[in-house]
């Protein structure tokens, strides 16, 4: 089976940030790869954007360097990526003064989408979008693209909502958060709303609880400065949890389209119960002792030895609707963790008899969504073991890994900027934040930050490279569960 490439149509992208390193790093490699596929039109234009006082040819030479360097090993066709840069422009701008915006203008065309990336800090947002705007940069066929984080509380995300409004319609806005380009987290939503098999039984009345973890083995690294002012819970749960979590419990839209679907993900958000303080575990991690050195504490990769700012978090909460009511969520995610992974366990609930004795043993449904890495879905399932000496009970995952299961001709493995970037041009939000989706989390979320803040809660030491804090394990055994194990 092999996926059809549809190209989009012709478009003009300025990526301000242009140099920097989530550029290098995912946009550009994004945009090589789409354009090797056949997705990006021979017109297409790219524009990078910065302070960086360089020409096109440099600008060209850094694109191909960061290509090179992060694209799989082997993958990259020297011809296609001359050809690809070749047409490549750079303009030096001030995001907050006149230099280059005159320049810019020359490059931008008419009768095409325009697309603006503000891969910058978001205190820019606002004089881009003023600028864009006093040199007509801008017409109804723009379009924004915004990086998290989107402010560090509501009154911040209010202000930046505000920013932008003022100079582009909501239907513009294109508020980025790549986990929802993972072909997964897609699969979710086709896994659902696409077979009668499980809508039927995603409800209270056949779930006991839904687990939803996100864990990275690395520590803060280089981002130790801004990561101390965010925390793992501004960092991650307001946003990519949040997001997951609304995927996973939202009603069915009316139709596949972005306002549809976002509605639903809004009624989620604003039906979440408030968070009780002792269903809220706060971790930092320690120096790893078996290599301090590479592997340093939380606090010495911040450079704060007074932090109390946490690198893992874990929560209980619940939604308070008809088709979740008494079902718990638990929300797991933190760094320099036991392996990688980011998964969705939805665990059902135990047969209401078993006719099989206490022998038998106690066996459960479980659908496991693995977002990273190997992505795909498995179902438990309860058979019978083979063999004679009676009824027992194993019980075996009905495993589909995309790789596997499509074989090395069918699917197409695309990175969730090169999807995400293809969905701006096409003019596709459905998987980007509406404002008051936006707002609506940090509703949620500031109180849980003040609550903790106020009652000077320390984060709890965790090992390195450990499944975080114990306090975390006992969130769930408190309640008669367990957390999945965390594997790679």
């Amino acid at each position: 089976m092999v996926s059809r490439v549809i190209p989009v149509d012709p478009f003009d992208l300025v990526i301000f940030g242009g140099t920097g390193d989530l550029a290098r790093r995912k946009i550009l490699p994004g945009l090589f790869r789409r354009y090797c596929a056949g997705q990006m039109p021979p017109e297409a234009r790219i524009i990078g954007a910065a302070r960086a006082d360089i020409d096109d040819a440099a600008y060209r030479e850094m694109v191909r360097d960061a290509i090179n360097e992060f694209s799989d090993e082997g993958s990259v066709d020297a011809d296609k990526l001359t050809s690809f840069i070749a047409d490549l422009s750079y303009v030096a701008i001030d995001a907050r003064g006149e230099t280059g915006w005159r320049q810019l203008v020359t490059h931008m065309r008419r009768g095409v989408v325009r697309a603006f990336y503000f891969s910058v800090a978001p205190s820019l947002f606002g004089d881009l979008a003023e600028r864009l705007n006093n040199h007509g940069l801008t017409d109804n066929n723009s379009r924004i693209v915004v990086e998290k984080p989107f402010g560090r509380d509501l009154a911040s995300a209010r202000q930046l909502n505000q920013d932008l409004a003022a100079f582009f319609d909501e239907s513009q806005i294109y508020r980025i958060d790549h986990y929802l380009g993972k072909e997964t987290v897609q699969n979710l939503m086709a896994v659902r709303f696409g077979n009668m098999l499980f809508e039927p039984l995603w409800n209270s009345q056949f779930v006991d609880h839904i687990q939803i973890t996100v864990a990275e083995t690395v520590g803060v690294g280089g981002r130790g400065e801004y990561y101390d002012k965010s925390g793992a819970m501004r960092d991650m749960v307001q946003n990519h949890l949040m997001q997951l979590l609304c995927l996973i419990a939202m009603e069915p839209p009316a139709r596949f389209d972005p306002d549809a679907v976002r509605d639903e993900k809004l009624k989620v958000i604003r039906a979440l119960e408030p968070v009780e303080p002792h269903h809220i575990i706060r971790g930092q991690y320690d120096a790893d002792p078996t290599d301090p050195v590479e592997n340093p504490s939380y606090r010495e990769g911040a450079e704060n030895p007074s932090s109390k700012t946490e690198s893992f978090i874990a929560m209980k909460t619940h939604i308070a609707n008809w088709r979740w009511a008494g079902t718990p969520f638990y929300l797991r995610t933190g760094k320099r963790l036991s392996a990688r992974s980011s998964e969705i366990s939805v665990m059902f609930k135990d047969t209401p008899h078993s006719i099989f004795g206490e022998e038998a043993g106690r066996h459960r449904n479980v659908l496991s969504i693995r977002l990273q890495p190997n992505e795909g879905m498995q179902l438990g399932v309860t058979i019978k073991e083979p063999g004679p000496g009676g009824m027992r009970l194993i019980d075996v995952p009905l495993d589909m890994s995309f790789a596997d299961a499509l074989g090395p001709d069918g699917g197409e493995n695309v990175d969730a900027y090169e999807r995400l970037i293809m969905d701006v041009i096409r003019g596709n939000q459905t998987l980007f934040m509406r404002g008051d989706e936006v707002e609506a989390a940090w509703t949620w979320t500031d109180p849980i930050i003040e609550g903790w803040t106020k009652r000077g809660d320390v984060p709890k030491p965790y090992d390195s490279h450990s499944a975080g804090p114990d306090a975390s394990t006992q969130l769930m055994r408190r309640d008669g569960r367990e957390w999945r194990e965390v594997t790679p």
